[in-house]
């Protein structure tokens, strides 16, 4: 079988169970070439054959970067997968590649570090994933074309401490039982006491993994449901050792993975909405029981001769489905798992036993795009809204500001906003370099404050003899905004205010935002006034907490409570301890800098 560069194929009739004694025998295929071995292929019909496998022809994926070996005892233990975008597609017929390399691009700004793609037609996958822009990563036709079949699934990466390798890039694999391919948006909170559990005896299997990241141990956590459920419904069924190569009509294989789902949302603590190829199944979707991080359902009407078909999308964010012709249909459940199956059927169900809406509040403030629609509340009118309430502090202080300017991009619509209620003129007074990343992500210290000055220009034609009032979404660390200030002042400005979309910062976020160490947040006990006075500006207000969460709970009653957790330490899943967030302030990004050290100690070092 030949394979085109940097792509994984995994065909057969059917992927099934391997006995624990075959599973213990597979190892890691050599990386960059086949790997010998075989499917024993099950029965092909209607039914799925849970088989015995040996090891699964399968050329292992070569980024530009290279794989590179599993990160080494040096490497941070803190798992990768954090901010990230994903989406899948189910069409009748037509390749769904081209359409989900467009709507991972609409996605990009929840993941730059890599991206990943796998397609099926049902009968193989093939995969692709590199580090790298969407448009690096597919880079042409030809790449594109060699993603056959007509359901797939994408994803995007955030940066993070951790291998920079594109082993750590999405989707994951497990071949047994079925054959799955994963991707994940959040960050699990148990990923340790889970990965001791699935590498030890009360695992079905004693599964290697093959990386940190937290996204394979929640993999592997439902594959070995699976089993488990497989193995329940067979002695139920009184079908017992003889029945391990049983033919299982579909219907009952899908009640299983719906019976394995349960059993993860019971295990798995943290943020997570997932989107999974499950061969003999289809294409899956799945939300915690919190509904911390968004996941989106969406469809279209297609005619295959002359009869009318539902065609299925799944997404972080809707704002991925208007260019490629899909209707937002709902948001996915907290605790649901949705099924389009092989046939274009929708399936749902619920497998939380008290699930609750409690979404990341940071989404709508900094992480998703304007023209998005989350939880039923659309992200303009809530940045819109949050203008409002800010107006009301800023008109209290009585400044005498001259002009309102956001910080770009995110603040737009609420400084346009803030300035309407004031009746202040909104100006465009920072210019942004477009080829600079955030330096909000930026792993270290020094390179974000390079980043912000080759980032932002202040136009004195703006600025010059003026009271300005400055409006971001956020003030995380302080290092660009300090200098911003310190720009505007130089372009002439007179008098420089400031104005936080959002409350201060003052927790790390463990539910998917890389903010690791609250000895990095400019508001770490600090007053409203030693901030203003560390930023070097004439004045501050801060968005309150009661006036963030207000502007939620007018938009959708039905939502009774936000993650707030970065503004008041309250964590939703209730597993967070001291000793939890000491391990993450060690293990945050710039850990070879760090090299272990708590950043409460790197002060002396380093003006952070």
């Amino acid at each position: 079988m030949v394979h085109a560069r940097g792509f994984r194929c995994v065909s057969g009739a059917s992927v099934g169970y391997a006995k624990p004694q075959a599973a213990a025998r597979q190892g890691v295929p050599a990386r960059g070439r086949s790997s010998p071995g075989h499917l024993i292929r099950g029965k092909s019909g209607s039914g799925v054959s849970w088989v015995a496998t040996k090891r699964p022809h399968v050329l292992e994926e070569v980024g530009r970067s290279g794989l590179g070996p599993k990160p080494s005892g040096n490497s941070p233990s803190r798992d990768v997968s954090r901010k990230c975008g994903i989406i899948g597609i189910y069409k009748t017929q037509g390749l769904a590649s081209f359409e989900l390399y467009e709507g991972l691009l609409m996605l990009q700004h929840r993941g730059q570090d890599s991206a990943g793609m796998v397609t099926t037609d049902w009968s193989r996958f093939v995969e692709k994933k590199e580090n790298g822009l969407v448009k690096d990563v597919f880079h042409s036709k030809t790449v594109m074309d060699k993603l056959p079949g007509n359901v797939g699934i994408g994803h995007v990466r955030y940066p993070t401490a951790g291998t920079a390798s594109a082993l750590e890039a999405q989707p994951f694999f497990v071949n047994s039982p079925l054959g799955i391919f994963l991707i994940h948006n959040g960050n699990i909170t148990n990923t340790e006491s889970l990965r001791d559990r699935l590498q030890g005896s009360k695992s079905f299997f004693n599964r290697c993994l093959r990386t940190d990241s937290d996204s394979e141990v929640l993999l592997n956590v439902w594959a070995d449901a699976i089993h488990r459920a497989h193995q329940e419904y067979l002695l139920k069924h009184g079908i017992g050792q003889a029945g391990k190569n049983v033919d299982l009509q579909k219907q009952i294989v899908t009640k299983i993975v719906f019976e394995a789902g349960k059993e993860l949302m019971q295990k798995v603590k943290g943020a997570y909405s997932c989107i999974a190829l499950v061969k003999g199944v289809g294409l899956v979707g799945f939300r915690d029981p919190n509904g911390i991080r968004p996941l989106v359902l969406g469809k279209r009407r297609t005619k295959v001769d002359g009869v009318e078909k539902d065609e299925y999308i799944l997404a972080s964010e809707d704002c991925a489905f208007g260019p490629i012709g899909y209707d937002r249909v709902r948001d996915v459940n907290p605790g649901e798992m949705v099924i389009i199956n092989e046939d274009g059927e929708l399936i749902s169900s619920m497998c939380a036993d008290k699930p609750e809406l409690t979404p990341c509040v940071f989404e709508y403030i900094y992480l998703s795009r304007p023209d998005s629609i989350l939880n039923d509340i659309p992200v303009y009118k809530f940045q819109l809204e949050l203008g409002r309430r800010l107006a009301k502090q800023v008109r209290e202080k009585d400044w005498g500001v001259d002009i309102v300017v956001p910080v770009p991009d995110g603040a737009r619509p609420i400084a346009i906003e803030l300035g309407s209620q004031l009746g202040l003129p909104y100006r465009e007074g920072l210019v942004k370099n477009r080829y600079v990343g955030r330096t909000f992500i930026m792993p270290e210290q020094h390179l974000r404050e390079v980043s912000v000055r080759r980032k932002l220009n202040a136009m004195s034609a703006v600025f010059k003899g003026q009271k300005v009032l400055l409006v971001d979404d956020s003030i995380i660390r302080g290092t660009t905004m300090t200098q911003i200030v310190q720009m505007v002042r130089n372009a002439g400005a007179k008098e420089v205010y400031l104005a936080s979309a959002s409350p201060p910062v003052r927790h790390p976020n463990v539910y998917g935002v890389d903010m690791p160490s609250t000895k990095e947040f400019i508001a770490t006990d600090q007053s409203v006034e030693e901030i203003r006075e560390s930023l070097g500006a004439d004045g501050l207000v801060y968005q309150t907490l009661e006036d963030l969460y207000a502007t939620g709970f007018s938009l959708n009653s039905r939502i009774k409570k936000f993650d707030g957790a970065c503004f008041d330490g309250c964590y939703v899943t209730g597993n967070i301890n001291k000793e939890y967030l000491e391990n993450l302030e060690l293990a945050g990004r710039g850990t070879d800098r760090r090299k272990g050290k708590l950043v409460s100690r790197l002060n002396e070092e380093f003006s952070i």
